[in-house]
């Protein structure tokens, strides 16, 4: 998954390029350079966003923090959304961080916990993009391209909402076997 959204990344990008030469020549393709301008921006930016949370947390996010409890409200809404009939169907970035034979299920919390972290992020610079329309205007490629990118994301924070408490509950019943510390 990894290779495919870099590659993905990348293409975005040459092709922002390609039209932004194009439209500087004459032909009118400035707003397909800015959509392909702006998928790279969102790709890259998760991309870049993932990278540095790997480097600053190293998966290693302290579950038991008020953040990433459970709000009493959150089951129904899950129920609302089928989130159980539909999370098995979305990639994984590193689907290895989440592998039990590899991981604690300690460990598989944390990286959990990250990756809610990193789609949150996400979502606040999915709407930096909007900016730019005060000096490109196309703000409606600007809004929906944003718009799409931050619920992307927000499927991925409900999904590790959904998923963690069970993986806690693994966790501890866990150590408490083996007799460790959890956080």
């Amino acid at each position: 998954m990894a290779k495919k959204l870099k590659g993905l990344a990348a293409a975005a990008l040459l092709a922002a390029v390609a039209f932004t030469l194009l439209y500087r020549a004459g032909l009118p393709l400035l707003p397909l350079a800015i959509t392909f301008g702006t998928i790279a921006y969102h790709l890259w930016v998760r991309l870049i966003i993932g990278a540095v949370f790997d480097a600053v947390m190293g998966n290693r996010a302290d579950y038991t923090r008020r953040w990433y409890q459970p709000r009493a409200w959150e089951p129904r809404l899950y129920d609302v959304l089928g989130v159980r009939r539909w999370k098995s169907k979305m990639p994984t970035y590193a689907p290895e961080a989440f592998d039990p034979a590899k991981h604690s299920w300690h460990e598989i919390a944390q990286a959990m916990c990250q990756s809610e972290l990193v789609h949150e992020t996400n979502v606040l610079f999915s709407f930096v993009p909007v900016l730019f329309s005060l000096w490109f205007g196309e703000a409606a490629v600007f809004i929906v391209t944003s718009v799409l990118a931050a619920a992307f994301d927000l499927v991925f924070v409900i999904m590790q909402r959904y998923n963690r408490p069970i993986v806690v509950r693994i966790a501890l019943r866990a150590a408490k076997r083996q007799n460790i510390k959890t956080a």
